[in-house]
């Protein structure tokens, strides 16, 4: 499926209005957007996309020869633990869905996002592309780690059999402005923000459900925009790509709380509650191969992303998602 040079490229972001999709959104609102390109922003108002006949609708009102595919059935810890089924079978329909309607309807490449959750729960780290189904992943969430995995299976399948330009990216964990601050079901990061807000406003202890050990490489949603789009126009791979900041950057739950605490002046008690599930205590990831694509690419300070965070959410708390 070669681009027709010159022709206008119709860009269609499934989950647009989500935490990735906004940050692609603001970034193409300021400046990244070019001439020849046309940017289609989706919520789940705009069709359910575990139905085939109300995908199909999609793309016969929008046409797209581009996307940028972000929708899926996501939560945090808990929630997976209790649905994994629901994140299989929700998640296997959107994408299957998505990708055979990209192929009936010609569009020219499609981005998916995957997660590093997908990886084998047991492996040597850091772990890179090549390592994606190496293994089972952890047993908290493995249905939509399965589901996510099937991605690049279909790529690989739908560009071996029909030439299609199919690839996925891999973020480690995002966070930033229009997140879930839901704290059962969001991710840890937007969760701790929540409580440390309203510990703050009730003046009770802020608690910290998770262990003070497990680490994360945090990446801030605006940096992973940028990426994002990058890999739209310029990545030529069918193999997906790990987008995240350095190993050497990884934080600790701990360090995130503290950042938190700091960034929202709370002064009051902290308590990490060890009593919690902790999840999948490591996935450290390398980043060498975006290294080399992008090697003058800087990501946003930890702090200074936190700090944008928290005041996000302090001044939108009536409109987040919580």
């Amino acid at each position: 499926m070669a681009e027709k040079e010159g022709s206008t490229r119709r860009i269609l972001v499934t989950g647009g209005s989500g935490l990735v999709g906004k940050a692609i959104e603001r970034i193409v609102n300021e400046g990244e957007k070019r001439p020849d390109e046309t940017w289609i922003f989706l919520s789940s108002r705009d069709g359910d996309l575990t139905n085939t006949a109300e995908t199909k609708a999609v793309f016969e009102k929008h046409r797209p020869t581009h996307i940028i595919h972000l929708a899926a059935m996501v939560g945090g810890l808990f929630r997976n633990l209790k649905y994994n089924l629901d994140f299989w079978r929700n998640n296997v329909h959107i994408n299957d869905n998505i990708l055979h309607c990209a192929y009936e309807y010609g569009v020219q490449k499609v981005v998916s996002c995957l997660s590093t959750c997908i990886f084998p729960d047991k492996t040597s780290y850091p772990i890179d592309e090549t390592m994606i189904h190496n293994g089972p992943p952890h047993h908290s969430n493995f249905g939509y780690s399965y589901a996510k995995r099937m991605i690049d299976v279909q790529n690989r399948g739908y560009h071996e059999q029909h030439g299609c330009m199919f690839t996925a990216v891999i973020p480690t964990n995002v966070f930033g402005p229009f997140d879930n601050y839901n704290i059962e079901d969001g991710h840890v990061l937007p969760g701790l923000i929540h409580k440390a807000y309203l510990a703050k406003s009730n003046g009770s202890a802020f608690s910290v459900f998770f262990l003070a050990e497990p680490m994360e490489q945090l990446l801030v949603s605006l940096d992973l925009a940028q990426l994002f789009i990058w890999v739209l126009r310029e990545y030529k791979e069918i193999d997906p790509i790990i987008l995240s900041v350095g190993e050497e950057d990884e934080v600790s739950i701990k360090e995130a709380a503290e950042s938190i605490v700091e960034c929202m002046d709370f002064k009051g008690e902290v308590i990490f509650d060890t009593s919690k599930s902790d999840g999948q205590f490591k996935k450290t990831a390398s980043n060498s191969k975006l290294k080399k694509y992008l090697p003058e690419f800087r990501f946003t300070p930890f702090k200074q992303a936190i700090k944008e965070s928290c005041d996000w959410f302090v001044a939108n708390y009536d409109i987040a998602r919580k």
